[in-house]
């Protein structure tokens, strides 16, 4: 692995498991009645899920200068792809859930647990938070994945850098207030890393665009408790999960994950130079 790679890997986690780390001690440091301290240790809390995007666009500023950091920052805004890439993005998850269910059905002769949630109440947050994973995506897929790619080759690279973005969120599955609290973490690796050769494979076939990525985080997010995994009362992360729910939602993102990486065996690198005014 390259140097700006591993300075960018270990910024990036010291970066952010400080900021959590710290965003933790402040809220339980706070008295009940103190909003203003809630608010401060939110703000420290999203300072450390931005930190993938700020210290990628830093170490571009400085190791190739201005263009190559407005080059990086346009993919954010690249939305002119193929209107399959909006639904595959949006309906990736729901179809991987329906499916388990559909298995599931099958296979033990009862439907899974459903979630509660209507639709458009998963729907309408999906538009606004695909903003907020420019904090991640800036990161792992425009810094980190064209240069991994460059290295190992693109699907090598999909799944070095899904287990390193899993692994990141590693201090959240001790956060009480965190909805990973007590999950299975060896489980989720096993998820997150699929999903990163599906976010390469939808980042590769739209030519670098980091919205279709970035919608797709946020449709993963607010979705995938469409056909809930969480096995309620955990509290061992590292122990494997018990949910057959969450083993079938793995077989069906690996399934789909070999063919994209299939798909991208022979492709060695991605776009990262500047951006054509037709692309925008």
């Amino acid at each position: 692995m390259t140097r700006p790679l591993l300075k960018f890997f270990s910024l990036t986690y010291a970066a952010t498991w400080i900021c959590w780390t710290g965003a933790r001690a402040i809220a339980r440091g706070s008295p009940p009645a103190s909003p203003a301290l809630a608010v401060f240790a939110g703000a420290v809390f999203l300072l450390g899920v931005f930190a993938p995007a700020l210290v990628a666009l830093a170490l571009t500023e400085r190791a190739e200068g201005r263009g190559a950091t407005r080059a990086l920052l346009c993919r954010v805004f690249k939305w002119r792809v193929g209107a399959r890439w909006y639904v595959f993005a949006v309906g990736y998850i729901p179809a991987v859930k329906l499916s388990v269910a559909l298995v599931h059905r099958f296979a033990t002769g009862v439907w899974p647990r459903f979630g509660q949630e209507a639709w458009y109440l998963m729907a309408a947050p999906i538009v606004f938070s695909t903003w907020v994973q420019a904090g991640e995506e800036i990161g792992w897929r425009g810094y980190a994945l064209p240069r991994l790619s460059d290295r190992f080759g693109l699907a090598p690279a999909s799944v070095i850098l899904g287990i390193i973005w899993a692994s990141w969120h590693l201090p959240l599955f001790f956060v009480p207030e965190s909805d990973t609290f007590g999950q299975s973490f060896p489980l989720y690796l096993l998820q997150v890393t699929a999903l990163s050769v599906a976010a390469a494979w939808l980042y590769w076939r739209t030519k670098g665009s980091l919205l279709l990525v970035m919608l797709l985080h946020a449709a993963i997010n607010n979705t995938h408790d469409i056909v809930p995994s969480a096995v309620p009362g955990a509290t061992n992360p590292f122990a494997l999960s018990t949910s057959l729910v969450a083993w079938l939602t793995v077989a069906f993102l690996w399934i789909t994950a070999a063919y994209f990486l299939v798909r991208m065996h022979k492709t060695a690198t991605l776009p990262r130079g500047e951006i054509t005014s037709d692309e925008l």
